[in-house]
């Protein structure tokens, strides 16, 4: 396959992944991660993601900087800083792939928690009554550091978040700036890590480059069709985007459960 080749499919498909990520909360990484391995090797796939996802999420900071909420990414930064570098050092030092199968069957659950949450709430209210848990801010410093962990050892952990942004109240605008402003942090981190850890290198900077530049126009086409959803519209593609993302993730892992 010819470079040219190479580029326009990166281009293509990275157009399409953060056009469709914008409407339903993040998540364009596991749309790449396929198409990235298959023309550069799985070992591309961190760094070369974490350089587009960069472009990709400061322009859209740049897009919905007023919706962001600033509790909940200041108390990110504390977790995402120490969580991205320890993740990006483990990248260099084992073997994660099968990390990909326990965020899938996350994912997966919190899909048909969403869907029987009510069945399962009258089911334990039927026997005792047990506190409702609502999030607040401060739990999303724990939560950004394992997702940066898990992050930095596999390129993306997708919409793994996403449920909690939504339970906190965060909806459309608001979700994707605030996930954006935290995405970036964390990206900024990693590429310093993979740098001093020797992973970058010019032909990965380069390719990385080609996802973020074609993330720029989907991102601005993506923002006008985001403004005309309503909040139910947003949260239905949320849950539908996050239910698809695991049943592939764990199709992409097949092998471990047919060995």
């Amino acid at each position: 396959m010819t470079d040219a080749t190479i580029l326009i499919l990166l281009s293509s498909v990275s157009f399409m992944a953060w056009f469709v990520s914008m409407l339903v909360g993040g998540g364009s990484p596991l749309i790449l991660i396929p198409l990235v391995t298959l023309l550069l090797g799985a070992p591309a796939v961190a760094p070369v993601l974490t350089i587009g996802s960069v472009l990709g999420n400061v322009q859209r900071i740049t897009l919905l900087w007023k919706h962001i909420d600033w509790s909940i990414t200041l108390w990110q930064v504390p977790g995402v800083v120490l969580g991205s570098v320890l993740g990006a050092y483990a990248f260099t030092q084992v073997d994660a792939e099968g990390l990909q199968v326990f965020v899938a069957i996350a994912l997966i659950y919190m899909v048909l928690h969403a869907l029987l949450k009510d069945r399962i709430t009258a089911f334990i209210e039927h026997f005792a009554k047990l506190p409702t848990f609502e999030f607040q801010a401060w739990h999303f410093l724990p939560l950004g550091f394992c997702n940066a962990v898990a992050s930095g050892l596999v390129g993306s952990t997708g919409p793994l978040l996403n449920p909690a942004y939504l339970s906190y109240g965060l909806e459309k605008e608001r979700m994707v700036a605030t996930r954006s402003a935290s995405l970036t942090l964390t990206h900024i981190i990693k590429i310093i890590a993979y740098t001093a850890l020797g992973v970058l290198n010019s032909g990965l900077i380069g390719y990385g480059l080609v996802i973020g530049c074609a993330a720029l126009p989907a991102n601005w086409l993506g923002r006008k069709v985001l403004e005309k959803m309503s909040a139910a519209q947003f949260q239905t593609a949320v849950f539908g985007f996050i239910g698809i993302s695991g049943i592939w993730m764990l199709w992409q892992q097949r092998a471990i459960f047919i060995h």
